[in-house]
C-alpha cells in the first residue's frame, strides 16, 4: 500500500490504441504519447474504454502499457482494468502493480450489479491487494452498477483509494465529493469538464483532448486559477467539438481525425466500426473553428 498520497490533478489523456491491420501499432502509439507529452497534459491512461481495452487480450494490454510507460518519460501513467471475477481481478491487479504505474483505474464489476455492500467489498479487496493507488471509475451506463455517495464516502476512508473518474451524471454527488475532499474528483464525462472544475474538481480524464489539446489544458489552468470568465470564453467554443467526438461510439471519430492528421491508421476492432464521413467532417469543422 502506498505510503503517501499521489496527485491525480490536471488533464489526463485516455489514450486510443492504434492498430495496423489487426495488430497494435506500437510505433504509432509511441508517437502519440510523445506528441501529447509536450502539450501540457498531466499524464496518460492506458487501456481505458477509449483504448478499446475490452478488445485487447492481456498480453496485448501489457504490451500497450509497456509502450506507453517507455514513451511517457517522467509523465505518470494510470492503467485501466475491469472484471467481474474477484480472484482473477486481484491477480491482475497484483501483476499490473509490478509496473511503474501511478495508479489503477477500476470500475465496479460489470454485469453483476451488486449491492452497495458488495461494491465496498469489491473496491476494498482490490485496494488492499494493490501496491498502487486506485482511481474509482464510476460509470453506471457501462457497468450497470450505481455507486451511491454513501458508498463512495466509505471507500474514501481507505488510504489506497485516492481519486474518482466521475461519469455518474449526478452533480450533487460530484459536489459532495469535492466538499468532502478525500477523493480527488476527475471529470470523466467530457461535457462536464467545465462544471466539475468550476465546482472545485481536481482535473479530468478527457478523450476529447486527443484534439485541440492545448485549449483543454488552458481551460483547466484558468479554472484552477479562478479565472472563470476567461475559462468560460475558451470553453464555449469547445462544446461543439465535444458533441462531435461523441456523435458516434468513442473512439471512432477521434481515430478518424487522428488518421487524417497522419498520426495513426484508422483502424478499430469489431464490434467497433469506423466513423462515418459525416461524423468525421463534423469534428474537423469544429476543430477548424478553433484554429
Amino acid at each position: 500500500m502506498p505510503s503517501s498520497r499521489l496527485d491525480f490533478s490536471g488533464l489526463w489523456i485516455p489514450l486510443i490504441t492504434p492498430f495496423t491491420g489487426d495488430a497494435v501499432d506500437h510505433p504509432a502509439l509511441t508517437r502519440l504519447v510523445k506528441h501529447y507529452a509536450t502539450a501540457g497534459v498531466s499524464g496518460f491512461v492506458a487501456c481505458g474504454s477509449t483504448g478499446e481495452a475490452a478488445a485487447l487480450d492481456k498480453t496485448e494490454q501489457l504490451a500497450v502499457l509497456d509502450t506507453v510507460l517507455k514513451a511517457a518519460g517522467a509523465l505518470p501513467v494510470i492503467m485501466g482494468l475491469s472484471g467481474y471475477h474477484l480472484g482473477h481481478t486481484i491477480a491482475w491487479v497484483k501483476e499490473l502493480a509490478q509496473r511503474p504505474i501511478a495508479g489503477l483505474l477500476v470500475p465496479p464489476p460489470h454485469y453483476i450489479r451488486p449491492a452497495q455492500a458488495g461494491l465496498v467489498q469489491w473496491f476494498t479487496s482490490l485496494a488492499d491487494a494493490s501496491d498502487k493507488p486506485l482511481v474509482i471509475y464510476d460509470i453506471p451506463y457501462r457497468t450497470g452498477a450505481t455507486i451511491t455517495l454513501e458508498t463512495l464516502l466509505t471507500l474514501a476512508a481507505h488510504p489506497n483509494i485516492q481519486a474518482i473518474k466521475d461519469c455518474g451524471g449526478d452533480t450533487s454527488k460530484t459536489q459532495a465529493l469535492v466538499i468532502d475532499g478525500r477523493l480527488q474528483v476527475l471529470a470523466g464525462e467530457d461535457a462536464q469538464l467545465f462544471g466539475t472544475l468550476a465546482l472545485g474538481g481536481a482535473g479530468a480524464i478527457a478523450a476529447c483532448a486527443h484534439v485541440c489539446t492545448a485549449q483543454f489544458v488552458e481551460v483547466m489552468h484558468l479554472l484552477q486559477q479562478g479565472e472563470l470568465q476567461r475559462a468560460r470564453a475558451l470553453w464555449q467554443p469547445l462544446a461543439p467539438l465535444v458533441s462531435a467526438v461523441f456523435a458516434e461510439p468513442n473512439p471512432a471519430v477521434i481515430k478518424a481525425v487522428l488518421a487524417q492528421q497522419g498520426l495513426i491508421q484508422d483502424g478499430l476492432r469489431l464490434p467497433m466500426m469506423a466513423a462515418s464521413p459525416r461524423a468525421t467532417e463534423r469534428l474537423l469543422a469544429a476543430m477548424q473553428k478553433l484554429a
